[in-house]
């Protein structure tokens, strides 16, 4: 890389494995990383973004408070008009802290959850989250245990790839795997609890996807495994369901994508890091009744991404922001080792997933047709007007948000 391209701008905007939701039609977009002169970077804990998905107009809002440390793989959660971020990697190592930020308030402020009850889950990072009756239900992920913690773990829910003395006071035998583990904390309660789950188990991983529908969480991916398998875990009854599936037309492995509910019965993927090393621009629709894979067609084929985010929006359309469009790895024969990629995304894909109310193609083909558009403007009342007028004047912008 040449000195004009280390130094080139960077926007803040570029992003890979942050947090992101929908709320009342606004994006909000917080932390993960970027690569600025050839190094990762972790983005700001001190800033949120929220883009107008109406006008596809961004704006950054400060935060105060105990914000949380430099994170990366952590997870982010939204209940109740507060985003809950747990565990992940800081400076120091893995984490088993948990932070909150409510956006009901006039004035963002991050506050460290720490009056809770039960036991706190061990650091871990590439965990995700189901939210379901204001609980925040944690699967899996990467982390540390004591050879104390380990001892009193199922050795099918823990797998250990090392182990290392580290000093903590006394020296204490530590290692490092991938589990697994249910662990569930009650937002109103604030209590931790592991319930005991039976059925057919996942096997431990992390970096995989996961989604909810009505009582259920839908576990994919994130294991070497040549297809992608499917999980779900009833959250009354705590039993795990694996689902069988043909091999024929089952998608590609893979780690690091999304998987967005778009129905009551239908599961949204794009992207990810395919287990042939290459990063992925395939779409599929899983249907849980029918228990089957449909490949999507889609008009984002040029855009691969690992590490984005992916949201329901309006009209079912789900929404994917940032990510890496191209992510590499460096290998010798002791490690694989991620390389910086200067290909970090800000743009916003819209994935339209069900067909459009003859409102909704009113409203995209008058955005595309601005001569007709004016005319009916000098038909509308004015409070319908300014509606409209923002509405379409957004989907005819030079860079728009929708595709």
């Amino acid at each position: 890389m040449d000195a004009a391209e280390e130094t080139a701008p960077v926007s803040r905007l570029e992003r890979s494995s942050h947090t992101a939701f929908i709320d009342n039609n606004t994006l909000f977009v917080w932390g993960g990383y970027q690569v600025v002169a050839g190094a990762d970077v972790m983005l700001p804990g001190d800033e949120i973004w929220l883009c107008d998905l109406d006008s596809g107009t961004w704006e950054q809002k400060e935060i105060t408070g105990d914000k949380p440390p430099d994170l990366s793989d952590f997870c982010g959660a939204h209940v109740n008009g507060t985003l809950y971020i747990f565990g992940g990697c800081d400076p120091v190592g893995y984490t088993n802290q948990m932070f909150s930020l409510d956006l009901t308030e006039q004035l963002y402020s991050w506050k460290m959850v720490t009056d809770t009850n039960g036991t706190t889950p061990s650091p871990r990072n590439k965990h995700s989250c189901w939210v379901h009756r204001d609980r925040l239900i944690y699967f899996g992920g990467y982390g540390c245990k004591t050879i104390g913690e380990v001892r009193n773990t199922s050795s099918t829910s823990f797998i250990v790839e090392e182990m290392s003395w580290t000093a903590i006071g006394n020296a204490l035998f530590r290692c490092w795997g991938w589990n697994n583990e249910v662990n569930v904390f009650d937002t109103h309660t604030a209590t931790w609890s592991m319930p005991e789950t039976r059925g057919p188990v996942p096997a431990p991983r992390g970096c995989h996807a996961s989604a909810l529908l009505g009582n259920k969480g839908y576990i994919s991916g994130g294991v070497e495994t040549a297809a992608l398998d499917m999980f779900c875990l009833d959250l009354e009854t705590w039993t795990w369901t694996q689902f069988d599936l043909s091999q024929s037309c089952t998608p590609l492995g893979r780690s690091m994508f999304t998987m967005t509910s778009i129905s009551d019965h239908t599961l949204f993927i794009y992207g990810g890091l395919g287990t042939d090393g290459n990063t992925l621009n395939d779409a599929w629709q899983f249907n849980t009744q029918k228990k089957e894979w449909t490949k999507m067609t889609h008009p984002h084929k040029d855009k691969p991404r690992v590490c984005h985010t992916a949201c329901l929006g309006s009209d079912d359309d789900v929404v994917v922001f940032g990510g890496s469009s191209d992510m590499h790895f460096l290998m010798d024969s002791m490690t694989v080792l991620r390389a910086p990629s200067q290909n970090h995304c800000k743009d916003v894909l819209i994935f339209q997933t069900q067909p459009y109310s003859l409102y909704r193609l009113c409203e995209d083909f008058l955005g595309r047709n601005p001569e007709l558009f004016g005319l009916l403007l000098d038909w509308l009342p004015p409070k319908l007007r300014n509606k409209v007028d923002k509405r379409v004047a957004f989907f005819s912008a030079a860079t728009p948000v929708r595709a």
